[in-house]
């Protein structure tokens, strides 16, 4: 529209017109006149208006996303890194529980055995494919370890020290084929010699062939002499499988090991040996104990209760039962003679 006076005009008029229909509808109230107008405006352009959000909306959310996707992903970020922090904590707390109950059975069979024990951790484990089966633990000549010293842990015999460093030593596990230790049996203390199988059972030769020994009979280590490399009293296993022939001068048993040797984690080197044999003691603790009993007393109808006297009891146990105690003669009185 060209600028000119009577456009002019005409806005002044438009103008003046919006205020008077202003102060009309204000003065109106809820009784306003334009309420009609106003109803059919909304009837008229309220499609028009909600197409038209419709379509910027998504707009707006998206800006709104963009916005705020920083601080969102902050968030996220955050979250995540306490995710990591809470399970890196969990796994250490569970580890240090297991470490704990292995060291608690560590030093259960120490005590058992009277055995002084330096405790190590295993480091690292060797080939087990053409090599021999060992491990390095952590503790060496400066924590008084020395070659053949025994090493065990709490479930039974590891295996045997075969070289010392400074901080660090090796140990040839007891499943070595190259293992050999001497045994006796629980009990009957038969003797025999057991040799490793790698990732099968051991094998115990007997001394004597017409030993009798039964599937779930256990074994110790005999000793050697001055206690190295292999002090007695050690719990290495229980048959599995006997050798049923008996004609030859010794007898041969699979034994399961008690130590899994593809898990060890906490061992104890046996730095002083016991003063005496400890023989079947540490068998013994590794035994679970067995639940007391409980009796249970049903008191019969009638009877009397613990610590209350039948009425009917006689004061006496010299005295029949409903027979009275006979009075007693009054001190100083003579009684007659018979007959009078």
């Amino acid at each position: 529209m060209r600028d000119s006076r009577e456009s002019r005009l005409l806005l002044v008029l438009l103008v003046a017109i919006a205020f008077a229909l202003i102060t009309v509808d204000l003065r109106g109230g809820e009784q306003s006149p334009l309420d009609g107008a106003r109803g059919a405006a909304a009837s008229a352009l309220g499609p028009v208006e909600k197409g038209v959000a419709s379509a910027v909306d998504p707009v707006g959310n998206a800006i709104g996303a963009v916005r705020d996707s920083g601080a969102r992903h902050d968030r996220i970020s955050r979250l995540e890194q306490e995710n990591a922090a809470l399970r890196q904590k969990l796994g250490s707390d569970d580890r240090n529980r297991s470490r704990a109950r292995e060291l608690d059975r560590l030093l259960k069979t120490a005590g058992a055995g009277s055995y002084g024990v330096k405790g190590a951790q295993v480091i690292a484990i060797g080939p087990a494919q053409g090599f021999s089966w060992t491990v390095t633990i952590d503790a060496g000549s400066k924590d008084g370890l020395a070659k053949d010293m025994t090493v065990l842990n709490g479930d039974g015999l590891v295996g045997r020290i075969t070289t010392v460093g400074s901080s660090t030593s090796t140990v040839l596990l007891a499943n070595d084929p190259d293992f050999t230790v001497g045994t006796r049996m629980e009990k009957s203390s038969e003797l025999g010699f057991a040799t490793g199988g790698g990732d099968r059972a051991l094998s115990v030769q007997l001394l004597n062939g017409k030993a009798k020994v039964k599937k779930g009979d256990r074994l110790v280590t005999f000793g050697s002499n001055a206690d190295k490399p292999f002090v007695p009293g050690v719990p290495v296993g229980e048959v599995t499988k006997v050798d049923r022939h008996r004609g030859d001068l010794t007898r041969a048993v699979s034994v399961r090991p008690y130590v899994g040797f593809s898990k060890l984690d906490i061992v104890g080197v046996v730095v002083k040996p016991p003063r005496s044999d400890p023989r079947d003691a540490v068998l013994e603790a590794k035994k679970p104990e067995k639940p007391t009993p409980t009796v249970t007393v049903t008191a019969t109808p009638g009877a009397p209760e613990e610590g209350e006297e039948d009425a009917g009891e006689a004061p006496e146990s010299g005295s029949p039962p409903g027979d009275a105690a006979p009075p007693a003669e009054e001190p100083g009185t003579t009684p007659p003679p018979e007959g009078q």
